[in-house]
């Protein structure tokens, strides 16, 4: 009925984050290193703000598509109160508890997700770096 308003709050909150902490992130940092074939590469570390955009992303694409399936079986209506279950009084009851539990675990399961891939790409950053036999800190 409503499930999509709990990630939907979680995206609005994450976007305010990347703003504020690509707003305050500064260059991102880049590391020369050599391998043992004696090749030097530049290395990027990927910055925070893209990875909380990440989640970004994962939210809002995922509280739109269940935002067009509540439209498309009529749960959601152009007109006030645009729900149809805050009509009355025993839907609503029925909605906040699937708020409370459907969109609760939903909301969850995009942010264990999205740890998931943060924390891949942290050991792709450490297994590049770590291959390296000398980083040489980028000078600007």
């Amino acid at each position: 009925m409503a499930c999509f308003i709990v990630p939907a709050a979680e995206a609005v909150i994450t976007s305010i984050a990347t703003k504020v902490v690509k707003s305050k992130e500064d260059v991102p940092e880049t590391l020369k290193v050599q391998f043992d074939n004696e090749k030097t590469e530049v290395v990027e570390k990927v910055p925070f703000s893209r990875k909380l955009g990440w989640l970004n992303n994962l939210l809002w694409g995922g509280s739109a598509l269940l935002a067009f399936e509540h439209v498309w079986h009529g749960e959601v209506v152009p007109w006030f109160p645009f729900l149809t279950a805050a009509e009355n009084a025993a839907d609503t009851a029925e909605m906040l508890n699937e708020m409370s539990t459907v969109g609760v675990t939903m909301a969850i399961l995009v942010t264990a997700i999205w740890l998931g891939m943060v924390g891949v790409t942290a050991a792709i950053e450490r297994k590049t770096l770590k291959a390296g036999k000398y980083r040489i800190r980028e000078e600007e």
